[in-house]
């Protein structure tokens, strides 16, 4: 018995040996030291080139290095290093197109200087902005660019207390005193709106997602207010959410009903409000550029696609995010400057949905 509970044993040696040969762990600096017969901190001073090491060493622990396949973790050498070269970004809707190519401009900008970007996306949920600050510094982040809500206090609290750079963008923070990047807003409202006003659409409804406190939707809002009160024109502004399509019917009938003889045009904030807005129109069986006019903010692949085509404010987000990314990486570099405020002017895109009214 005895005996064959030691060639059970044996075998199972065998088999855990084989095993291990055939899916072999991910070589460790230990395992490097061991085939080039030097020390642990000889292949640390190797890789960092801390120090110098003589030709034969250098060749040997190259050597095994090469051999075992070894790759040192790049995050366990910035960490000792003491930076991490993480930029953390936030944003209020991955959904959003807008966010997306804020993302992509702000990532290309990273990369070029050596960073890589850490994605929070908020959902639209303004109650996680604080842990989505938290969850990337428990990353070590060196700084952040936040395109939130912007509703949260203790955000801007956890913010301050972390005492990293921040970069906001298109949505401002009350009481933080950092960089901000975004669109010309009050500028686009009134190339939007003008340019309805030219076209001969005579009432105007602005249909937006709920402002409540989002800095960007009451910034244009209030443009739109002050636009049509200057020009003389009937003017109102619509909260459109996510879900209440009645309600969102209701106000485009209850504006054709105020427009009575005059031509009625459309201006929406974004590009999630002009799908709820081209759904409408559907269901009420208006046509864009007959019935009524319409340019909406975010130039999108399907905008060409829709009716005639959708007018557009173009916003330049890849810039917006580059830019955002520029003004961090200067504050990572160690260049003290009070907060700036940079604001791009956005591009009006002409299409069927705007034309002058028969």
């Amino acid at each position: 018995m005895a005996s064959s509970s030691r060639r059970s044993t044996a075998s199972k040696t065998r088999a855990s040996a084989a095993t291990a040969a055939a899916s072999p762990s991910r070589a460790t600096i230990a395992d490097v030291a061991q085939a080039a017969g030097v020390s642990k901190a000889t292949v640390s001073r190797f890789l960092n080139r801390g120090e110098l090491l003589t030709r034969d060493i250098a060749a040997k622990v190259e050597a095994a290095i090469a051999e075992l396949g070894y790759s040192p973790s790049p995050m366990a050498q910035a960490l000792k290093r003491g930076r991490s070269r993480l930029i953390g970004l936030v944003v209020a809707d991955v959904t959003n197109p807008f966010s997306v190519a804020v993302l992509r401009g702000a990532e290309r900008a990273c990369q070029e200087a050596g960073y890589l970007v850490m994605l929070f996306n908020l959902g639209n949920d303004g109650t996680r902005e604080r842990e989505a600050i938290e969850a990337l510094s428990s990353y070590q982040v060196e700084g952040f660019i936040l395109n939130t809500l912007g509703s949260d206090p203790a955000a801007l609290a956890a913010a301050a207390r972390l005492a990293k750079p921040v970069v906001l963008v298109d949505r401002r923070h009350a009481g933080m005193a950092s960089d901000f990047v975004s669109l010309d807003n009050a500028g686009a409202v009134q190339l939007a709106a003008g340019h309805l006003l030219a076209q001969g659409w005579r009432e105007l409804l602005f249909i937006t997602e709920p402002m409540a406190g989002v800095s960007s939707r009451l910034e244009r809002a209030q443009a739109f207010r002050a636009f049509t009160a200057g020009q003389g024109v009937g003017g109102t502004c619509f909260e459109s959410d996510e879900g209440e399509e009645a309600a969102l019917d209701q106000a485009l009938r209850a504006a054709r009903k105020r427009a009575g003889r005059q031509p009625l045009g459309l201006l929406s904030s974004n590009a999630v409000v002009t799908l709820r807005v081209a759904a409408a129109l559907a269901r009420l069986g208006w046509q864009l550029g007959v019935d009524v006019g319409f340019v909406g903010f975010d130039e999108t692949d399907w905008a060409p696609h829709v009716g005639p085509g959708l007018s557009a404010i173009a916003q330049p987000t890849g810039d917006l995010g580059r830019i955002a990314a520029r003004c961090l990486l200067e504050r990572l570099e160690g260049h003290e400057l009070p907060p700036r405020q940079i604001l791009l002017p956005g591009q009006l895109i002409v299409r069927g949905s705007s034309r002058k009214p028969e």
